[in-house]
């Protein structure tokens, strides 16, 4: 039997405008027989835009003749939070410490962004703002208003 021909999908977060072929980019692409630096030198053209160190969710599609596609997301609402917190890390005991504080229109200015993703258009800015209450309570964070 031949082996079928397969298009390959590879997740990946890179910071923004510094992608290197070092890890995790260069073995997650080496071992799919994809020249690492091509997709770094066009990640970095592409998000030279955003603000440099942004972690940047990328899915990366191989295809079988080695050439690849990729779309990126959104930071991680983690790390929006965080950083409209101004802290570092989130809380060790969330719940009982808190690490931080944003105010309701922190909240609904990381929905508005995370409402651009493909995949969470379609729920509506009141269903991710509450996802991103719960994420802030996960982190320690507390939403005052």
């Amino acid at each position: 039997m031949s082996k079928l021909a397969v298009t390959q999908i590879v997740k990946l977060v890179v910071p923004a405008g510094k992608a290197t072929p070092s890890p995790p980019v260069g073995p997650a692409l080496g071992a799919r027989a994809v020249k690492a630096m091509d997709f770094c030198k066009e990640f970095n053209a592409r998000t030279a835009h955003l603000k440099p160190e942004t972690p940047t969710p990328t899915l990366i599609t191989i295809n079988p003749d080695r050439t690849f596609s990729f779309t990126f997301r959104t930071p991680p609402v983690s790390w929006l939070l965080k950083r409209a917190a101004g802290i570092d890390k989130g809380s060790g005991a969330p719940g009982q410490k808190v690490a931080g504080r944003v105010s309701l229109k922190h909240v609904y200015e990381i929905a508005k962004v995370k409402c651009g993703d493909d995949t969470l258009r379609d729920l509506g800015e009141q269903r991710v703002v509450s996802a991103v209450i719960g994420s802030a309570r996960t982190l320690g964070i507390e939403v005052v208003p």
